[in-house]
């Protein structure tokens, strides 16, 4: 999944706007910089889910199910 897109494509017009100048694009860089560590982070706690098995942790198993309940359809 595609994350901080928003945040690259604001870092790179600021770098196209001021000759590619790191010091004038600063805190678009710090922006860009901390939406990756978010993202990291998320991704690192999804892992978490998965017991040393590869198996799904119990509580993951039903959170899963209350969202997705059983469709029951008549024949």
């Amino acid at each position: 999944e595609a994350v901080c897109i928003t945040e690259m494509s604001v870092m790179m017009a600021c770098w196209k706007q001021n000759d590619f100048n790191d010091a004038a694009c600063a805190e678009e860089i710090r922006m860009f910089y901390d939406c990756v560590a978010k993202a990291e982070k998320e991704r690192g706690n999804q892992n978490d889910i998965l017991s040393s098995r590869g198996n799904l942790r119990s509580s993951k198993v039903n959170k899963l199910l209350k969202r997705f309940p059983q469709i029951t359809c008549t024949v």
